[in-house]
């Protein structure tokens, strides 16, 4: 099958004159294999590039059948209607999928559809509805395929927000509203993770005394200012490892990661001690608290459970409101509590 000039070029058999419309991707060769005919789709895939006179194997390579070297191949190899895959020489190099029947000039009509090339079609080529056969399920396929595509963005974008909500409900429902700081039952799970990691913590249990009587003579509203300034506090004075949580209405828990050495977890409760126990304006009138806190270490257990290391804790911090508030002391073994230093209120 050569391809070429226009000269010489076979006139196409008598087909009826709608194929163009029934078939719109068709050619019609004759027995050189030169195109004498090209559907109008066809040829829109080539603007620039006239297809009546080219050889068919010049314009397009066989992907299957293979060995094809002339129309008898093609005819031979196809049969009766048998299905051909080829592809455009020249860019785009659009696959196509054809049906050859021969005709008796020795010729042949060859329909072809781009398969699943379809949507690497409609964008290089700018193809509508209108390039198809009225009968052609393509573009009613193609409506599907972006029903589809949108029914699946739409869930996606659907499941997107359910997950931002599902985010946002966790994290309220892990964070105290009024101060921004964990919850209780972020705390829970927080301090079971680390247990079960083995890893080496601390644990420090701080109340605020004299916090009752903020609310009593000043209100709920001031009651909240001192509680949030306190959250600030403690927020600063630890690591950004660290975990504060308000665990109560004036009690909170914090948790410092890999951090069981004493002197320093004296200096961390020291610092808060002194911030905390500092005059809080608030419009006008002046809130007045202080902070007792107690401590116990992951280090001081064989098996340390979350229920014995808040117990612990606990103890911890009512011993140093027993010797006089604006303390700390430390939980260890055996139940004992040791000291701190002693400050003013």
């Amino acid at each position: 099958m050569t391809g070429g000039a226009t000269d010489g070029v076979t006139a196409a058999p008598d087909f009826p004159p709608g194929l163009d419309a029934i078939c719109p991707m068709h050619l019609l060769l004759d027995d050189q294999g030169r195109i004498t005919h090209a559907g109008p789709t066809l040829q829109k895939l080539r603007p620039h590039r006239p297809m009546p006179g080219l050889g068919f194997l010049d314009l397009f390579r066989m992907v299957h059948p293979r060995n094809i070297h002339g129309i008898q191949d093609l005819r031979a190899a196809t049969g009766d209607r048998a299905r051909m895959r080829l592809r455009f020489r020249d860019p785009p190099h659009t696959d196509l999928l054809g049906v050859l029947v021969p005709h008796g000039q020795g010729g042949a009509l060859v329909n072809l559809g781009f398969g699943l090339s379809l949507l690497e079609a409609l964008r290089d080529y700018s193809l509508t509805n209108t390039d198809f056969a009225a009968t052609d399920p393509t573009m009613e396929m193609l409506f599907l395929v972006e029903a589809k595509s949108a029914a699946m963005e739409a869930s996606r974008k659907l499941t997107h927000q359910l997950d931002l909500a599902r985010v946002a409900a966790e994290e309220q429902a892990y964070t105290d509203t009024l101060t921004g700081l964990g919850n209780r039952r972020a705390l829970d799970q927080m301090l079971r993770r680390m247990i079960e990691s083995g890893q080496e913590f601390a644990l420090m249990h701080l109340d605020l005394d004299f916090f009752k009587a903020v609310n009593d003579t000043l209100g709920h509203a001031a009651g909240d200012h001192v509680l949030e300034q306190a959250a600030r506090i403690m927020t600063e004075e630890t690591r950004a490892e660290d975990v504060v949580t308000r665990v109560g209405g004036d009690e909170f828990v914090l948790l410092f990661h890999n951090l069981c050495h004493r002197p320093g977890i004296e200096d961390i409760a020291q610092r808060m001690i002194r911030r905390l126990g500092q005059p809080m304006p608030w419009q006008g009138e002046t809130c007045r608290v202080s902070a007792s806190l107690g401590t116990t270490l992951s280090t001081d257990y064989q098996s340390p459970t979350a229920e014995q290391m808040l117990s612990d804790a606990d103890a911890a911090l009512y011993a140093a409101k027993r010797a006089g508030r604006s303390q700390h002391r430390f939980h260890v073994a055996g139940g004992h509590v040791s000291g701190g230093p002693i400050l003013g209120q």
